[in-house]
């Protein structure tokens, strides 16, 4: 559905080296929300974009706001990436999910610091591979467009100094900003357990038998263990490692908490054999282990420890303990320095050298329970490492890579500060062109709205329908920074012309108090395309685009504003994805959300798209080459053959959750269509005979929807 409307129709006959078509250029643009893409502002001549004469399309003109789609992703690191945690732990990257709270970046003056956000969105994509190794023994793999900060600046992987591949890259002149390189946590083993035991019940535990002599008894002997701590994180753990040695503790409230100070909880136990048991726990080791150093110094750190103004420290007064914690640190090959001020308690301090890598380095060899002592948020980042760049190598494979998207726009990967992606991909078989400029060429008409209200107050204007998202989506990343949608919805309802929108951008959600405020003015459509339905194909293939059930969250959204919302689920794969479970569960699923009406596509498998799935599907599904070679042999369409057996399969389905009825306008659905091939390389009908789902077409609501109240929150592609 490429139309004469793919002319761009721009002002003034200035041209861009490398995009000769492109007149009315204002300036070309690189912004860090959009690592990667170049957004060429123009001028337009027009906005509205007229359908061919005859065409059976049900809207006469369209509208794009864009050209190209900056859904596409390029970026992406390996997914045992060790991304830092808000409570100070590493977590790789693969392991993320939306929610998570993790570590940013935020420039307060001259400085960066470290800073708490949230991850908004993650996926993975396959990517050709590069190792960054750095002086510090640090390594991380990426794809040649992710971008790391160094000293002057967020800089690519790869890149050449001139051409088209002209950008920022890392040289071996080059240093990375971050701590660098740390350490793996290791899984608790019993020596482990045993030395935190031994660090946490020495270091702050109350552990002794009483002897009393009482009449009439031989003994009067009182046995006491209790532990009481403000962060319970230690005593769970305490309570933990004590039951797996056999050992039952009570947990109750010990001091209630003042205004000076925290509420305390805490464990005990009165048994003579559970005491005994302790104490036998928590005897020094003849021969210490590394396993027993690391949980040693964890326990003693939850106990007696301390991290603030950049120091960590451990006190104590008793010389076994403070001899055993420098020992523990040496062991670990921890710089450390016991420091004497000759306070009259005779209590003294081990403290840990080597700056806030070394910190890290320590709290995640020896993983603490209490986290609020993990935390770095609000320092500032200064590089004690050495991030210098030693070595980009290709090597020459491709890989699964994974991204996110947060709330500060970076992540810390690896130790280093690492940009993370703002737009996301869409695969070439799916929708977009197979140009990589349409993914990274993005043409922004910044006058659009101007144009269109010129064109609406016309006297020739007859008010007919609009379709919006026909080409490129209308929500995609880059509206997030040009906000045109807000301007073109409120001068189609304020001149009364009927719209339809069909998006996969849960950016969308930021628009709908105006669009159920237009829908008191004007009939509108809303449309919402899908694709695969299964979480793993769905992986393999849509690595970049939104989730299914990101999209569904954005269909149930908008009908819950009141507004209908018809959903395209395409395209289905013959042989993976037309299974009638697979079809049951999606069109379920749509159902539950509140889709208005459905329309079911199956795969157009277009020159470009072609010869990537085609590659994939050897690689991945071998055994389905031989059946897409029979379906696609004479063309880009399934038979009509197989659009029947299809359309048979999914009717019932259909017809099961009452969406089984079309729009009114000139397409049926492709359960009762006999015409030519169904699909379209942009989530829409690609053959006049297709249909519409009921919602996607303007309609006139019989109630007026009263907007929802206040704005709702932006969502991520994920």
């Amino acid at each position: 559905m490429r139309w004469d409307a793919q002319r761009l129709d721009l002002v003034e006959p200035e041209t861009l080296p490398g995009l000769p078509t492109v007149r009315g250029l204002l300036r070309s643009v690189e912004v860090p929300e959009f690592p990667g893409l170049t957004f060429h502002e123009v001028r337009a001549k027009s906005a509205l974009n007229a359908v061919p004469k005859g065409s059976a399309m049900p809207f006469s003109h369209t509208i794009n706001t864009f050209r190209g789609c900056s859904h596409a992703c390029v970026y992406c690191v390996a997914g045992d990436t060790a991304v830092l945690m808000a409570d100070g732990s590493q977590r790789p990257i693969a392991d993320l999910r939306v929610g998570d709270r993790i570590i940013g970046t935020e420039q307060r003056g001259s400085y960066r610091h470290y800073v708490d956000t949230e991850v908004l969105a993650q996926w993975s994509t396959i990517k050709p591979a590069h190792r960054v190794r750095l002086a510090d023994g640090t390594t991380i793999v990426a794809s040649g467009d992710h971008r790391f900060l160094t000293g002057r600046g967020w800089k690519h992987v790869t890149g050449t100094g001139s051409g088209s591949r002209r950008r920022p890259h890392l040289t071996t002149n080059d240093e990375l900003l971050g701590f660098g390189r740390t350490a793996q946590s290791v899984a608790a083993c019993a020596d482990y357990r045993r030395g935190y035991l031994t660090g946490m019940v020495r270091g702050d535990a109350h552990l002794k038998v009483y002897r009393y002599q009482r009449a009439g008894r031989a003994h009067g002997d009182v046995h006491r263990f209790r532990l009481a701590l403000a962060d319970t994180e230690g005593l769970i753990r305490t309570r933990a490692y004590l039951a797996q040695a056999g050992i039952a503790t009570d947990w109750f409230e010990f001091t209630a908490a003042t205004d000076r100070r925290r509420a305390m909880s805490a464990i005990r136990t009165s048994s003579a054999a559970s005491v005994a048991a302790i104490a036998d726990l928590v005897s020094w080791p003849d021969h210490a282990s590394d396993g027993w150093h690391r949980g040693f110094l964890a326990g003693i750190v939850d106990a007696e420890g301390s991290r603030s103004q950049h120091v960590l420290r451990i006190t104590n007064a008793d010389e076994e303990m403070l001899a055993r914690t420098t020992a523990a640190f040496a062991a670990l090959s921890f710089d450390n320095v016991l420091e004497d001020r000759s306070l009259p308690n005779r209590v003294r301090t081990v403290r840990l050298r080597g700056g806030l890598g070394e910190h890290l380095r320590f709290l995640h060899l020896v993983d603490p329970a209490i986290r609020r002592k993990c935390q770095v948020q609000g320092t500032a980042i200064t590089c004690t490492a050495d991030l210098r760049v030693l070595a980009v190598e290709d090597l020459g494979l491709e890989m699964p890579m994974f991204d996110i998207t947060t709330g500060t726009g970076d992540f810390i990967a690896n130790g280093v500060v690492s940009h993370n992606c703002f737009a996301r991909g869409t695969h070439e078989w799916l929708e977009l062109d197979s140009g990589k400029d349409f993914d990274q060429q993005i043409v922004v008409k910044t006058n659009v709205v101007e144009v269109l209200r010129r064109e609406l107050a016309r006297p020739s204007w007859n008010r007919e329908h609009v379709a919006l998202g026909t080409n490129t989506d209308p929500y995609q990343r880059a509206e997030g920074r040009y906000r045109l949608m807000p301007g073109v919805i409120d001068a189609l309802a304020r001149s009364g012309t009927p719209f339809s929108i069909l998006t996969k951008g849960t950016l969308a959600r930021r628009d709908l108090p105006l669009l159920a405020a237009a829908s008191r003015d004007v009939p509108i459509g809303m449309g919402v395309s899908m694709a695969i339905w299964d979480d793993d194909l769905h992986a393999a293939l849509e690595p970049g685009a939104p989730t299914p059930r990101a999209r569904l969250d954005l269909v149930r959204a908008i009908t819950d504003a009141g507004l209908p919302c018809g959903v395209f689920l395409a395209p289905v794969l013959p042989g993976l994805t037309d299974g009638r479970n697979h079809l049951a569960a999606a069109i379920g699923a749509i159902a539950e959300a509140g889709a208005t009406g459905v329309t079911v596509l199956p795969l157009h498998l277009r020159p470009g798209a072609r010869e990537w799935f085609t590659s994939w599907l050897a690689r991945e599904h071998p055994g389905l080459v031989g059946r897409y070679r029979q379906l696609y042999g004479r063309g880009a369409y399934v038979p009509a053959e197989y659009r029947s057996w299809l359309a048979g399969r999914v009717a019932p389905l259909l017809a099961e959750h009452g969406l089984d009825r079309q729009s009114g306008g000139t397409a049926r659905g492709l359960s009762g269509s006999t015409g030519a091939p169904a699909g379209s390389d942009t989530g829409l009908p690609g053959d006049e005979s297709a249909g519409f789902p009921v919602g996607s077409l303007p309609v006139r609501l019989v109630t007026p929807v009263a907007p929802p109240l206040g704005q709702p929150e932006q969502l991520s592609l994920c």
